[in-house]
């Protein structure tokens, strides 16, 4: 693999290029990027810097603090958890259909999964305020005399926190400049979680680089309120709530924390941005809305990225056939603000993004609003085998069209 050398421009062998993993929200979906995980372990590639939100920021987190030596396994114990602990009480129902493409009615399944996660929670994850299934979740004094009419949230996502804690261990989500030991571990990972402030609107960032993120971070980032979920204060008088708010799929913040080395981007995204038909009902309708709202938007950074590029490498040229001619007509001061500026555009804020793979969850056959609700233990499986067997697919097309991901494993 080659690197490039930020001071001549030429290429060489130097500081190999990033691998970052962009991971997006998208509650039982998540589960996806359980599967996609199992994938990326089967091919050995490893990972320098993971990025998410909301359910991604989990996941990131069992990935980058993970207790064990194998965090794709770590990964899919806490989605398995998570689904065994849902609860059961109301069945699945079927209607008719008709199907336009078929001609013909058919028989669809309604999946009941979400409808009992609304009343009944899942317990390794939320409760709803007017169930307490852990006793270990107390009541707060100053909840007890709310009525409904005063709530800012109506399920508490604490039981979360004891999950996550079985899964991470946050030394390994520390400043390496403070924690010897993570600096020394090669497999050390940077994990960016992103959420929004509730009362300045704008975004929250928390950089394992510069601060050490604890589990508040995590429920912040996690925090959506049209799903009934509560802020977080993440540090004082800091209220975070789910960064998907803002973005869905957080690569921004990625660039604005590691600016100076090249990367490959690898995004896990859990809402397809195209679909093959248009929504055959109000079902589909709600569906479809929902991907649209969720799905990456990255596209035009990304171009605007790969611009940037063309004026990196525009410099770095001209910057090297400078430093061959004698520039005689130039100052001692004049150079030395060319360099200053050279440094500053090229060796500080000169990465390129050298090459995206998309692995996208594809639309199910009758989709439906609330199938990010779906903690069913069949249907995490399932979305876990679906990440698994597409990341596999795009890996195998990905190498094909580069060499670059067995040297940067």
């Amino acid at each position: 693999m080659s690197y490039r050398n930020h001071t001549t421009g030429n290429i060489t062998k130097k500081q190999p290029a990033e691998n970052v993993l962009v991971l997006q929200g998208g509650g039982s979906l998540g589960a996806f990027a359980c599967g996609v995980m199992k994938a990326f372990a089967r091919k050995n590639i490893k990972f320098d810097i993971i990025s998410g939100t909301s359910i991604g920021a989990i996941n990131g987190a069992i990935i980058a603090g993970s207790r064990s030596d194998q965090p794709h396994k770590a990964l899919e114990d806490f989605w398995l958890e998570l689904a065994e602990s849902s609860i059961h009480i109301i069945p699945d129902f079927y209607n008719l259909q008709y199907d336009q493409e078929k001609m013909a009615m058919e028989l669809v399944k309604s999946p009941s999964a979400s409808m009992n996660s609304a009343i009944y929670g899942v317990p390794k994850f939320f409760v709803p305020r007017w169930f307490r299934w852990d006793s270990r979740t107390p009541i707060l004094e100053e909840e007890k005399s709310q009525l409904p009419s005063n709530w800012t949230y109506f399920y508490d996502n604490t039981p979360l926190a004891k999950t996550i804690e079985k899964y991470v261990d946050f030394k390994k989500l520390s400043p390496r400049q403070t924690n010897a030991d993570v600096d020394n571990d090669p497999s050390t990972i940077r994990l960016i979680v992103t959420a929004v402030n509730v009362l300045t609107a704008e975004p929250i960032v928390f950089d394992s680089a510069k601060v050490q993120i604890n589990v508040k971070h995590l429920l912040a980032s996690t925090g959506y309120p049209q799903y009934g979920f509560p802020w977080v204060e993440a540090e004082e008088k800091v209220y975070g709530w789910d960064g998907a708010l803002l973005s869905n799929s957080p690569i921004r913040e990625v660039l604005e924390a590691s600016p100076r080395e090249d990367k490959h981007v690898f995004m896990v995204e859990n809402y397809p941005r195209t679909i093959d038909r248009l929504p055959a009902n109000m079902t589909e309708v709600q569906s479809r809305a929902k991907d649209i709202m969720f799905c990456d938007k990255t596209t035009s950074l990304i171009k605007l990225a790969k611009l940037i590029n063309k004026h990196v490498d525009l410099i770095e040229k001209l910057y090297a056939a400078l430093n061959k001619c004698e520039h005689s007509n130039l100052t001692r001061e004049q150079m030395a603000e060319i360099d200053k500026g050279y440094e500053l555009l090229v060796k500080r804020y000169g990465s390129k993004i050298l090459s995206v793979m998309r692995i996208v969850r594809k639309s199910p056959d009758h989709p439906y609003s609330q199938q990010n609700a779906d903690f069913s233990i069949d249907t995490i499986k399932q979305i876990i085998k679906e990440g698994e067997v597409n990341g596999l697919e795009e890996l195998k097309s990905f190498r094909l069209k580069t060499n670059k991901i067995s040297d940067s494993a």
